[in-house]
């Protein structure tokens, strides 16, 4: 289900459209004036051709893709990735130098005659950039034809000679910066050279790389070789002391036993003193110590003492006493004395072979340290040569290439498209100015049809309505047009009669059941119907209301009590020589007075207008005549004068069962309908409750009506109108 407030927004747009529609004539008008006035100046305008031209541009100009050098003679590209190239070239074509020489050249003039300045130029010039594309687009607009093509292409030529200027400069300005930089470069090429051969020189350096893997190589060599000499060196260590423990000396010792063993001067005086020592000895057994033999003995074996130490002195050129025991060793001991030797022999050669490759090894280690610190000078001096050679071969090689660019005549852009002679004019554009012309006219319509209703203070909805006057809605009276299908003869005033399957018809048999609940302590018989002022259809509203009751099958009077400006003879086209202001006056008689209009409805007419209307509908007799048409009718319908003007209808609102209140949306004022509830409430009167009337759209009937009634008017129409038509 719709919320209140979906609900309120629909019926505000609905509003919105009946006041549209309402206000139709206003609104046709104001459309076609500011459409008429749009086409009228559209027409009196000149019509202004657009020449249009096209520019491609290269990335690269013919000078930078050769030196390669953009930064020095003007790629085509941004300096920043906000700034678009085009653009840039776009301001180039608009600067004031080309445009000023295209003005003086085809001698441009302004409305005024005097020369065209140089915004109203750019005014008149279009640039734009195709997307997705290196294609720009020069349009130019004048109300000449031949001069809007003339500009174009002169301005696309002139900026391409301009163009061309600006990179033949370019390339010169190359050139003279490579001329005076070439030989510096050269210099520093020659001093990078100098330097690393010096370095070369200077630390013995052939190939760094290659020494420093030949290198650690030695360097594992020469330590398996300290590790196996020390290993061999502790073996041979460890054998000397063994033969030493054995000998009981040590290995100099050892040496001069043997040599002194070995030595046959020292053995011959030793065999002879060994040999006197053995006759001394026998002797002494025989004789004293101061026999001859004895003493002869001792002085000889002491002569060949001293010889035999002078001997041993002389062998050891040394005076070290040598134990005469030790001065003759065995055959075992002179093994062990020699494999000593030897062994000392041994370790003193391992220990000068591991001295040797010590030093060998920390010579290697020391080149290998140092090798990193040459290779990063070598790189240093390498790249230093590097970087000046490949500079100045660089340069070398740009400096023959801007030579032969400078004599060429290269730009960044050629023409892809002249500009042709336009055939049609782009502006006025008739179509679109009427459309914007209607469109304007929709809304300045829309907005004084709007700003009226503003001004308006009528009351306009039915919520309106019933928020002012705060009585019961007994119906909606939709408002009735003539269909095209229907006879021009029917009476538009009743179109319940005349239409019996219209949402009128509908709204007033909803009318009349309301009524029938209005009161609930007598039957509804006498109702006065009126409005707060005139042309809120009161009299249209009294007259089909009685057909509708009549439908029902009720007897019903229609009484036209509004003396002073009667409307019911014109409704239902009776004549009016005889009326209620007879009857009142005692010239006639209800019966004889009243008029049959349609089967079951009669119409008492207003009859000649008094000079004192209200006199009469306050007396006496008006009681007499209302009591009389109750017994004879079903249902009386008093139609009077209204509220805000006369007081007819309170009168007879005493002599009534109530009164209903027809209202008209967009007639009567809010200040009008308050004092009328006033006058109302002051008087005591009993209403019965409002209609509005003349509601535009009848939207509320819905689709039942449009549907079921259409489907059987073709069915029922004769034989229904048959016993309503007038005798």
């Amino acid at each position: 289900m719709p919320s209140h407030q979906e609900e309120r927004d629909s019926i505000d747009f609905q509003q919105y459209w009946l006041i549209l529609k309402k206000r139709w004539l206003l609104i046709a008008v104001v459309m076609g004036s500011v459409i008429g006035l749009t086409g009228l100046i559209t027409f009196k305008q000149k019509p202004i051709y657009e020449a249009q031209g096209k520019l491609l541009f290269n990335k690269q100009n013919g000078v930078s893709s050769l030196t390669g050098l953009s930064e020095q003679i003007g790629q085509l590209s941004g300096l920043t990735t906000l700034s678009n190239p085009l653009d840039t070239e776009a301001e180039v074509i608009r600067s004031n130098a080309i445009v000023q020489k295209t003005i003086v050249h085809f001698q441009l003039k302004d409305k005024t005659g005097k020369p065209l300045t140089i915004d109203a130029f750019l005014q008149q010039l279009k640039l734009r950039s195709i997307r997705d594309t290196d294609v720009m687009a020069l349009s130019y607009r004048s109300t000449n034809p031949y001069q809007a093509t003339a500009v174009i292409n002169f301005l696309m030529a002139d900026y391409l000679e301009n163009n061309i200027r600006i990179n033949r400069a370019s390339a010169r300005a190359a050139r003279e910066f490579l001329s005076r930089q070439l030989p510096n470069v050269e210099k520093r090429v020659v001093a990078a050279e100098a330097a690393l051969r010096g370095f070369k020189e200077e630390n013995n350096v052939v190939a760094l790389g290659e020494e420093a893997k030949i290198g650690v190589e030695r360097l594992s060599e020469l330590s398996n070789h300290i590790t196996e000499a020390q290993a061999a060196l502790a073996d041979v260590k460890s054998r000397s002391l063994a033969l030493q423990s054995q000998l009981k000396s040590n290995t100099q010792q050892a040496v001069a036993l043997n040599t002194l063993s070995q030595s046959y001067g020292v053995q011959q005086v030793l065999s002879e003193y060994q040999k006197v020592q053995d006759q001394l000895t026998v002797e002494h057994s025989r004789f004293q110590n101061e026999h001859p033999t004895i003493v002869n003995l001792m002085s000889k074996e002491q002569a060949l003492k001293e010889q035999l130490k002078r001997r041993v002195a002389k062998t050891l050129n040394s005076n070290q006493i040598v134990p005469e025991q030790n001065l003759q060793i065995g055959e075992l001991k002179q093994t062990l004395t020699a494999n000593l030797v030897q062994s000392d022999i041994e370790r003193l050669g391992l220990g000068n072979q591991i001295g040797v490759l010590t030093k060998k090894y920390s010579l290697f280690h020391a080149r290998l340290r140092d090798i990193p610190r040459l290779q990063q000078r070598q790189q240093q001096l390498e790249r230093q040569l590097q970087v000046a050679g490949a500079t100045y071969e660089e340069m070398l090689k740009r400096l023959q290439e801007v030579q032969v660019v400078e004599n060429q005549n290269v730009g960044n852009a050629r023409v892809v498209s002249e500009a042709l002679v336009p055939k049609k004019p782009i502006s006025p554009p008739l179509a679109l100015h009427l459309a914007l012309g209607g469109f304007l006219g929709i809304l300045l319509a829309v907005g004084t049809v709007l700003m009226l209703e503003s001004v308006d203070k009528s009351v306009k909805t039915v919520e309106e309505a019933s928020k002012l006057l705060r009585y019961p809605l007994l119906g909606t009276i939709p408002l009735y047009t003539q269909k095209s299908t229907e006879s021009s003869e029917q009476n538009l005033e009743l179109p319940v009669l005349n239409n019996l399957f219209s949402p009128v018809n509908a709204a007033f048999e909803m009318l009349v059941a309301n009524l029938g609940f209005t009161v609930s302590d007598k039957t509804l018989k006498v109702i006065v119907v009126t409005s707060a002022i005139p042309s809120e259809g009161k009299s249209y509203v009294a007259a089909n209301l009685a057909v509708a009751t009549a439908q029902m099958g009720r007897r019903v009077l229609l009484v036209d009590a509004d003396m002073r400006h009667p409307r019911q003879q014109q409704i239902w086209k009776l004549p009016n020589i005889m009326g209620l202001s007879n009857v009142l006056v005692a010239q006639t008689e209800l019966q004889t007075t009243a008029q049959e209009a349609v089967n079951n409805v009669e119409v008492l007419t207003s009859g000649t207008i008094p000079p004192n209307p209200a006199a009469l509908l306050d007396s006496q007799r008006m009681a007499s005549l209302i009591t009389e048409a109750t017994r004879e009718y079903n249902f009386v319908i008093i139609d009077t004068a209204p509220l805000s003007i006369f007081a007819d209808a309170m009168i007879l609102g005493k002599l009534a069962d109530g009164i209903l209140l027809v209202v008209r949306s967009g007639v009567v004022k809010s200040t009008t309908a308050t004092a009328t509830k006033t006058l109302l409430e002051q008087s005591q009167q009993r209403v019965l409750g409002m209609v509005m009337n003349g509601e535009i759209g009848g939207s509320m009937y819905g689709y039942y009506f449009s549907y079921y009634y259409e489907k059987n008017n073709s069915a029922t129409t004769g034989r229904n109108k048959s016993k309503l038509l007038m005798k």
